[in-house]
């Protein structure tokens, strides 16, 4: 008989990820975590929610995770088959007439405590010890959109300075957008790691816990992270119900291809 019970770290995130989006939000997506998150809302938390990928679809319905953003489950269910352009110019209409219903998922290598990512190379840029894939389309989406990044907590990708800005959060705080060019009335809203919750102070724009798992701590959380954060504000997150595990499991990701159920012993 299936354990409901024993949910994992991953499906934690994807149930954080997907309390993060609001009813009505056009929310733009990748695969993986994000995706299930975006899907897991649209079922649950916010059943109207529109969801866009950067391939050019848009208000994607899928009946289970699909693959990758070109991915025939993906064009099967949508409003709309974009070419990539249209998407870009999209983005941009948004912030140019001042809509604010826009959310977006990114992840990289590294980031700061003022949510500034890497996901271009660790190291010198001209002779790196590790090159990555790069921007694709996350250095736009963090330019016109508000943004929840995906990070593993860890030590060495919370870290005081990211070897290189791939997608700029609030700069060097307060007013840092806007010393760079960008809009100011965009940036980094949470990290949403394999550990809790992280949001960013109005006044500061510095990185703070606002959440941690049950599976996790305060603590835990202070080790796994490379530079000084305020933890007086973290509250201890309500674990996931049956329902939402079952969801998951047999629904949204039934061929496990970003979250493996526990073996049971």
């Amino acid at each position: 008989m299936a354990n409901y019970k024993n949910y994992t770290n991953k499906e934690m995130q994807a149930i954080t990820i997907a309390k993060e989006i609001t009813d009505g939000q056009i929310v733009i997506v990748g695969t993986g975590l994000p995706l299930i998150g975006a899907s897991l809302a649209k079922r649950i938390f916010a059943p109207n929610c529109k969801l866009i990928v950067e391939s050019g679809l848009m208000d994607c319905s899928p009946i289970e995770v699909p693959r990758s953003v070109g991915d025939c489950r993906l064009m099967a269910h949508c409003g709309v088959q974009w070419p990539n352009i249209r998407f870009i110019g999209f983005e941009a209409n948004e912030l140019l007439n001042g809509n604010d219903r826009m959310i977006a998922f990114i992840g990289g290598a590294q980031i700061d405590p003022y949510g500034n990512v890497n996901s271009t190379c660790i190291g010198d840029y001209h002779h790196p010890k590790t090159r990555f894939t790069g921007s694709g389309g996350a250095n736009a989406i963090a330019t016109y959109s508000n943004t929840v990044i995906m990070m593993q907590h860890e030590k060495r990708r919370f870290i005081d300075q990211v070897d290189y800005v791939t997608s700029v959060g609030w700069g060097d705080g307060v007013g840092g957008r806007e010393k760079l060019g960008l809009p100011g009335n965009r940036g980094p809203i949470a990290v949403v790691t394999d550990r809790g919750i992280l949001r960013f102070d109005e006044k500061t724009k510095r990185m703070y816990l606002a959440g941690y798992y049950p599976t996790s701590s305060i603590e835990d959380i202070i080790e796994n992270t490379g530079f000084e954060i305020d933890t007086s504000r973290a509250v201890l997150l309500e674990a996931p119900s049956e329902d939402v595990i079952k969801m998951i499991r047999e629904e949204i990701d039934p061929g496990q291809a970003f979250i493996k159920v526990p073996v049971e012993e």
